[in-house]
């Protein structure tokens, strides 16, 4: 995907189960639009009224369409009107992002043993009995 928008959003600390739920109707509906829905994010640690959206484009004439077709979509207005009656979302944030080449889901590496900067640890030479060091 060419362009990610991360949707930050502040939320009332207080209804954070339906901000939950809010998130989940978006699972079923970006995904219909035509958004590759990388995620919604709660707190968890640390802040608690903070939460994220991800969702990924081809471009930002594919992100425009999608946002028309989400206005057009009934359960997608239903969720919006449910958030504006509800008042969990406090404030609401975009930002556009493009990936760095070579850089995204990269899987983890199998762990491996730290290097030693001890002299007493690396190997030493083979020395032949008899023979001057």
């Amino acid at each position: 995907m060419a362009l990610t928008c991360f949707i930050r959003y502040e939320l009332d600390p207080f209804q954070i189960d339906a901000f939950r739920d809010y998130a989940a109707h978006w699972g079923r509906i970006i995904p219909r639009c035509g958004g590759h829905l990388l995620g919604y994010f709660v707190p968890s640690e640390g802040t608690n009224y903070e939460a994220w959206g991800l969702i990924a484009f081809d471009s930002l004439a594919a992100y425009e369409a999608y946002r028309a077709r989400l206005r057009a979509d009934p359960e997608g207005r239903a969720n919006f009107e449910r958030a504006q009656r509800q008042r969990f979302i406090l404030r609401e944030e975009r930002t556009f992002a493009e990936v760095v080449d070579g850089t995204f889901q990269r899987a983890a590496l199998p762990p491996h043993p730290p290097l030693s900067l001890s002299l007493a640890a690396a190997p030493q030479p083979h020395v032949a009995p008899g023979a001057a060091a």
